[in-house]
């Protein structure tokens, strides 16, 4: 086996038995990332080879003095190009930040690096993060590592194609709308979007009101998924609405069951969600497997007003972008006609937001989330498909039709990632199966309790345990 083809936690041993030097694993994957790299283009803003091998054999010698950083140790790891890391550009896939280069690192940043890792790079998205489709004025497409002529998803895409090509042994990325789950349902690996505040978000400008973006974790197996989350997880003070139940270990048993577990599928919300062809019956094929495993799997329903709270979710959404997109065009030579259109129109639909609007629908989200509470009491998991639709062509920016209706808006075929996020509530990206065409993954998405990440670790590893086969699959 290529070492390559190991998960970040057999490596991690490997390394630390002294089976596998750090130089060693650094020229393993400097030379799949120089041989796929140019293709997937998952990876941008690599630092060079020279610098990346010196610091792996500065691991070593830590090594061979006794001293190990932690489980990371001698990793590479590229971050996301929303996240700050020292010496690399922090471009947000934008022209305007094309020079931006960090000065401090982000604290999940701080973190990893603390444990060990190398950084490479960072990991391609869509401009300003915006819309599940991987391509940005500055790199261009990343495109599927199943099937080149459709997009990966997004915007942790250039994260998720480089874990399933093995250009990197785990990644991190971000979750707004599924920006960690939809990339990993369409690369066939796994996303964590972890409960709000469980991963603390620094430096920012604004600290208290945007809770909508999380950065977190991705990997091959839920046991990688969980050990990164122990590591970017944990209360700091200058986040000040981080969780203060950590830092902690996540890791599941190797032997978790499923039996007993409560599921509530939602499906497609009684037919609220359009849905392409295929999508509810490649989810289904999950829960059966979750069934054999002794879970109880019934039906359910979210008994409110969606569309308010889609109109609820779009305000937030705008209120919290819009920021974001006008201070970049008042950088100096900024223009409109520099950014994407679906990020002008954030910006223009905030224009005449008013404290009222956002107070009202921030009371629609807290009648949802206690809402969601209430489900909980009855379920111990809640189940919906990833995405709505089959990966699409990356020139057609957003599918203006799923299932014969029309879509409003570009995200609105990703509406079912937004009660997750909108509850603040912890939801995994797990690979449920393949298009009929067998090039297309597809995924199932699990959304935990109120800050209850660990026991779905628990129900991902038990739900792994049975769908080993499938997991395994790669491109």
């Amino acid at each position: 086996m290529n070492l390559t083809d190991l998960d970040a936690h057999d490596l991690s041993r490997a390394i630390h038995a002294r089976q596998l030097s750090c130089r060693e694993v650094m020229q393993a994957y400097l030379a799949r990332i120089h041989e796929l790299n140019p293709r997937a283009n998952a990876l941008v803003n690599l630092a060079p080879d020279e610098r990346l091998l010196q610091q792996a054999d500065e691991r070593d010698a830590q090594l061979a003095r006794g001293e190990s950083m932690g489980w990371l140790h001698g990793i590479p790891q590229a971050i996301k190009d929303t996240g700050q890391a020292i010496g690399f550009p922090t471009t947000f896939g934008t022209p305007l930040l094309a020079r931006s280069t960090a000065a401090v690192d982000s604290l999940y940043v701080q973190r990893m690096k603390a444990a060990g890792c190398i950084v490479v790079g960072k990991t391609n998205m869509p401009e300003f993060g915006l819309g599940s489709n991987t391509y940005n004025p500055l790199f261009g497409v990343t495109p599927n590592a199943w099937d080149e002529s459709v997009t990966c998803g997004g915007s942790s895409g250039g994260a998720a194609v480089a874990l399933a090509l093995r250009l990197l042994p785990l990644a991190d990325g971000s979750d707004f709308m599924g920006s960690l789950r939809n990339p990993a349902a369409w690369s066939h690996v796994i996303g964590l979007r972890p409960s709000q505040g469980r991963v603390p978000g620094w430096p920012r400008p604004e600290l208290f009101v945007s809770q909508l973006a999380t950065d977190g974790p991705m990997g091959r197996s839920v046991r990688d998924v969980a050990r990164l989350l122990s590591t970017q997880a944990g209360f700091d003070p200058r986040a000040p609405l981080s969780l203060t139940d950590g830092p902690r270990d996540f890791v599941p048993p190797p032997e978790a069951s499923l039996r007993g577990l409560r599921v509530g599928w939602l499906g497609d919300l009684g037919g609220h969600l359009a849905m392409e062809d295929g999508i509810l019956a490649c989810c289904e094929a999950p829960l059966r497997t979750m069934e054999r495993g002794g879970a109880i799997v019934e039906p359910a329903t979210l008994d409110l007003d969606l569309h308010a709270l889609w109109q609820a979710w779009l305000l937030w959404r705008r209120a919290l972008i819009a920021p974001i997109v006008g201070a970049a065009l008042a950088l100096p030579g900024a223009s409109r006609d520099q950014v994407k259109p679906e990020a002008l129109w954030e910006l223009d639909q905030a224009a005449g937001l008013s404290n009222a609007d956002f107070m009202h629908a921030a009371a629609v989200r807290s009648a949802f989330y206690e809402h969601m509470r209430g489900l909980y009491e009855r379920y111990d998991l809640l189940a919906l498909p990833v995405a709505q639709c089959w990966p699409f062509a990356p020139s057609l920016a957003w599918p203006r039709e799923v299932g014969g209706r029309a879509m409003q808006t570009y995200h609105q075929w990703m509406e079912c990632t937004l009660y997750a996020t909108f509850a603040g509530l912890p939801a995994i990206s797990l690979p449920a199966g393949f298009h009929a065409n067998g090039r297309w993954p597809c995924g199932i998405q699990l959304v935990g309790r109120p800050q209850g990440d660990a026991e779905l670790l628990h129900a991902a590893q038990g739900y792994e345990n049975l769908a080993g086969e499938l997991m395994a699959r790669r491109p």
